[in-house]
C-alpha cells in the first residue's frame, strides 16, 4: 500500500471515529464512550499528520515544543477547574481553537512560494477562517470575562451599536471580497483579522449573562466552520470533517437552545437580554413576606411522599452540592418514594451542564428528564424540590406579557402540590426579575447554602 493511500485511510478512518463519538454524544448514557471516541479519532489524525509530516524535521520539532508545553496545561486546567467555571473553560476553548485557525490560515498564506498564484478556493478560505476564527477568539474572551465576573454581565450598550456593528461587518465583507477579487495580500489579511476581532468584542458586549448558554454554543460553531476552512486551505479532508461537524451541531443546538428559551436567534443576539431595571411591580413584589421552614420540617414532608421531583439550577453548581442531592434521592428511595430530576436545556450557565454535573455524582440516566418529559408529572408530584434554579421555574415566563422572560417554556414546578424553594437568598436570577413562585402560597423557602441544607434534609429524611 503507497503512504498516500494509508493517510488517507487515516484519516478516513478518524473522520469516521468524530462522527460515531458525535452520535453517541446525543444520549447521557453513551456520552463518556462517545468522547472516548472521538478523542481517538483526534489522536489517529495527529499521529497521521506526524507521518505526513516526517520528512519535515523543523515542523516535527515545533509540534513537540507545541505538546510539551500544551498538553500539561490542558490536563492540569481539566482536572483543577470546577463545575461551576466549566463555562469559562469552554469559552476559552472555543476561543483558543478560533484563533488558531485564523493564524494557521494567515501563516499557511505567508508560507506559499514567491509569485505563485492562490487558487480562488483558497483565497475564499482563507478570509472565511481569518474573520470566523477571529471573530469567535475575541467574543469568546468576552464570553469568559463576563462568566468570570471580570466584568459585569449585563448587557453593554450604548446609543447607535447596532449600526456601527452594522458598519464593522460591512467592511469585513467588503474588504474580504475585495482581497479574494485583487488578490490577497498580507495587509488586507492582517487588515480582515483586525476588524474581526473588533466585531467579535462588538457582538458580545450586549448579550446579559442569561444569554451566555448560546452564546457559548454559536461561538463554538464559529470555531468548528474556521477550522473547516483551514482544511481547505491546507487539503486537509479530516479537518474538513471535524470542522464541519462541530459547525454543524453547534448550530443546531443554538436553534434549540433559542427554541427553549421561547425567544427567536436575532432577539438573543442583539435585544440586550438582562438590561432591565426593576420597576416599582418588582421593587413592591421583593418586599412581600414568603412562608419559610427549617430542614427537619421539610424532611419529614419529603419522608412522607410519594413522589418527588427535584429541579437542579446553577445553585447546586455553585455549591457543589451534586452529591449530596444524590444522597437525598438514595435515601427518599429507601423509603419507596419515587425521584426524578426535571432538567431544563438552559438551566446553569452552559448546554447540559446540569447533565454533566449529575453525572458527576453518578445519578443513573434514567432520573434526568428533559422539560418536555417530565412537565405533565408535576400535577401528580408532592413535592418538587427547587435547588438553586430561579429563572427556569418562573410563572411569569407564562403569566405576564410584559416579563422579558415572557413566552420562555419552563418546568412546571408550580403545578406540584408541593414546592420547596432552596435559595441563599431572595436574590433575582440572571433574568433579573422576581419569581412569583416564591410568594405561591404552596411554596415553603429553606434558606441556605444548598449543599449543607441537602445535607440536613439527608439526616431529617433518615430520622423521620
Amino acid at each position: 500500500m503507497h503512504l498516500a493511500t494509508g493517510i488517507t485511510l487515516l484519516y478516513l478512518l478518524a473522520a469516521v471515529l468524530f462522527i460515531v463519538g458525535l452520535h453517541q454524544l446525543s444520549s447521557p448514557r453513551h456520552a463518556r464512550t462517545g468522547n472516548l471516541v472521538a478523542a481517538g479519532g483526534a489522536l489517529i489524525a495527529f499521529l497521521t499528520t506526524l507521518l505526513v509530516l516526517h520528512h519535515s524535521p523543523l515542523n516535527l520539532i515545533l509540534m513537540a515544543v507545541a505538546i510539551v508545553i500544551g498538553v500539561p496545561i490542558g490536563a492540569v486546567a481539566a482536572r483543577a477547574v470546577r463545575m461551576t467555571a466549566m463555562p469559562q473553560m469552554v469559552a476559552s476553548f472555543n476561543g483558543v481553537g478560533g484563533g488558531a485557525a485564523a493564524l494557521v490560515a494567515i501563516v499557511e498564506f505567508l508560507g506559499r512560494p514567491a509569485g505563485s498564484s492562490v487558487p480562488l478556493v483558497v483565497s475564499i478560505s482563507v478570509v472565511f477562517a481569518v474573520v470566523i476564527g477571529a471573530t469567535s477568539f475575541a467574543g469568546s474572551g468576552i464570553a469568559y470575562a463576563k462568566l468570570q465576573e471580570l466584568m459585569r454581565g449585563t448587557p453593554i450598550t450604548y446609543p447607535g451599536q447596532q449600526p456601527v456593528n452594522g458598519a464593522v461587518a460591512a467592511a469585513i465583507i467588503l474588504l474580504g471580497v475585495l482581497v479574494v477579487v485583487s488578490g490577497i495580500g498580507v495587509a488586507g489579511l492582517w487588515l480582515l483579522l483586525l476588524l474581526a476581532l473588533v466585531l467579535g468584542v462588538a457582538f458580545v458586549l450586549p448579550i446579559g449573562g442569561a444569554d451566555m448558554p448560546v452564546v457559548i454554543s454559536l461561538l463554538n460553531a464559529f470555531t468548528g466552520l474556521a477550522v473547516a476552512g483551514d482544511g481547505f486551505v491546507l487539503g486537509n479532508p479530516v479537518l474538513i470533517v471535524g470542522g464541519t461537524l462541530v459547525g454543524a451541531s453547534g448550530t443546531f443546538l443554538t436553534m434549540m437552545m433559542s427554541e427553549a428559551m421561547g425567544r427567536s436567534i436575532g432577539n438573543l443576539l442583539f435585544g440586550a437580554f438582562g438590561k432591565i431595571q426593576a420597576g416599582p411591580e418588582a421593587t413592591a413584589a421583593s418586599q412581600r413576606n414568603v412562608r419559610s421552614s427549617s430542614a427537619e420540617d421539610v424532611g419529614t414532608l419529603l419522608a412522607y411522599s410519594r413522589r418527588v421531583v427535584i429541579v437542579p439550577g446553577y445553585g447546586l453548581a455553585v455549591a457543589q452540592a451534586q452529591h449530596a442531592a444524590r444522597d437525598l434521592a438514595d435515601a427518599l428511595e429507601k423509603r419507596g418514594i419515587t425521584v426524578d430530576y426535571a432538567i431544563h436545556p438552559v438551566a446553569g450557565r452552559m448546554p447540559g451542564h446540569m447533565n454533566v454535573l449529575l453525572a458527576e455524582a453518578n445519578v443513573p440516566y434514567e432520573q434526568l428528564k428533559d422539560m418536555e418529559e417530565i412537565n405533565d408529572t408535576f400535577k401528580s408530584t408532592d413535592v418538587a424540590l427547587v435547588v438553586g434554579a430561579n429563572d427556569v421555574v418562573n410563572p411569569a415566563a407564562r403569566n405576564s406579557p410584559g416579563s422579558p422572560i415572557y413566552g420562555m417554556p419552563i418546568l412546571n414546578a408550580d403545578e406540584a402540590k408541593n414546592i420547596v424553594f432552596m435559595k441563599r437568598s431572595m436574590r433575582p436570577g440572571f433574568a433579573g426579575i422576581d419569581n412569583e413562585l416564591m410568594y405561591d402560597p404552596k411554596t415553603i423557602m429553606l434558606f441556605g447554602d444548598a449543599k449543607d441544607s441537602l445535607t440536613k434534609l439527608v439526616a431529617a429524611v433518615r430520622a423521620a
